[in-house]
């Protein structure tokens, strides 16, 4: 789960692993199963590097709990 940044300032947390594409249009666009669409302030490096940083912290809580 990643925490994302409506266009209001409010947050909300997204189920990373359902992500089919995002895109800059200009706002960020992220798209599930291309019916339901997220808009947030991050871009989409921002966007990628969190996907990335959360899943290494899942590796990482993994490794560390066997």
């Amino acid at each position: 789960m990643i925490k994302l940044t409506r266009l209001n300032g409010t947050f909300y947390v997204l189920n990373s692993d359902m992500i089919e594409t995002i895109e800059a249009t200009p706002d960020t666009v992220i798209t599930f199963s291309e019916t339901k669409k997220y808009i947030c302030k991050e871009s989409v490096d921002e966007v990628i590097d969190k996907i990335i940083e959360f899943r290494g912290k899942i590796l990482i809580y993994a490794e560390t709990h066997k």
